[in-house]
């Protein structure tokens, strides 16, 4: 198991979120870390269910806020849904991720991760999910 620490960047390079994330094996591909990511988040805010949610994808059903996406019910929250609308967007480039500042290109390509690799999700649009 391996943690790597995510970023969520702005297109200008400004730090908008960070969460860690437990990658299961070193070698692993662009599809499987941000699938581990959604899932991280969701099962996150589920636990607590808090009044927003900070995510790659805005869920269904919100508005979004300074503080994040404010669900209009209190609800949880799909994270197959949520993955799958991540994967898509990542194929239509709503966003892109930079790993050790090289961009990945396909869902499939793979990624060796170490303590030391940098990931950032660099958000192009804004994204809405489950």
């Amino acid at each position: 198991m391996q943690n790597i620490l995510i970023k969520d960047e702005s297109a200008t390079g400004k730090i908008l979120n960070e969460i860690m994330i437990a990658i299961e094996n070193e070698l692993t591909t662009v599809k499987e870390i941000i699938e581990a990511r959604v899932y991280a988040e969701v099962e996150a805010y589920n636990q607590k269910l808090p009044e927003y949610f900070n995510g790659l994808i805005q869920p269904s059903d919100t508005e979004r806020t300074l503080n994040g996406f404010k669900l209009r019910t209190p609800r949880k929250i799909d994270p197959e849904k949520q993955a799958y609308v991540a994967l898509d967007a990542f194929q239509k480039n709503g966003y892109f991720i930079l790993i050790d500042d090289q961009q990945a290109e396909t869902l499939e390509q793979e990624i060796l991760v170490g303590a030391d690799t940098s990931v950032s999700f660099v958000q192009l649009t804004p994204l809405v999910g489950g």
